[in-house]
């Protein structure tokens, strides 16, 4: 696939924005969702979704961006405060030769553990109940 190519809207994450697919949310306004990966590569693995239909960041617009960061980093400080993590990795791919699995624009924010591997991109399924634990504890950390 090109990085130009014609956007889906029926990916997942565009199903998810609409409500036609389940989620578990972390935060959410007018500009962004945020929802626990439900195949973490570690534990908190947020993924910070622009309600804007844009496959990649090279598509989203430059306001949309903007408000999107903006989040991004509100919410890698909730799941900071939250988990208390060694390090925190936020990243985005950009066409499926980087990485990029599904085409509606998105970040990770990946918690990091001196002492604990990063699993794969896309690997195993969590545990719904710990993904819930983990996003009331990362949302109760949010702050204005």
């Amino acid at each position: 696939m090109s990085l130009d190519g014609a956007y889906d809207s029926g990916n997942i994450f565009a199903k998810i924005l609409k409500g036609e697919m389940p989620c578990v949310k972390v935060y959410e306004d007018d500009a962004v969702l945020a929802f626990m990966d439900i195949f973490p590569q570690s534990p908190g693995h947020t993924l910070v979704v622009p309600k804007s239909p844009a496959r990649n960041l090279l598509d989203l617009d430059d306001d949309a961006l903007q408000a999107a960061m903006v989040r991004v980093k509100k919410i890698a400080t909730a799941v900071r405060t939250a988990l208390d993590p060694d390090g925190i990795v936020i990243t985005q791919f950009n066409g499926a030769p980087a990485g990029q699995t599904v085409f509606h624009i998105h970040f990770h924010i990946i918690p990091r553990w001196e002492d604990k591997p990063l699993g794969r991109h896309g690997g195993t399924q969590a545990d719904m109940d710990e993904l819930k634990a983990q996003a009331e504890r990362i949302a109760g950390a949010l702050t204005d």
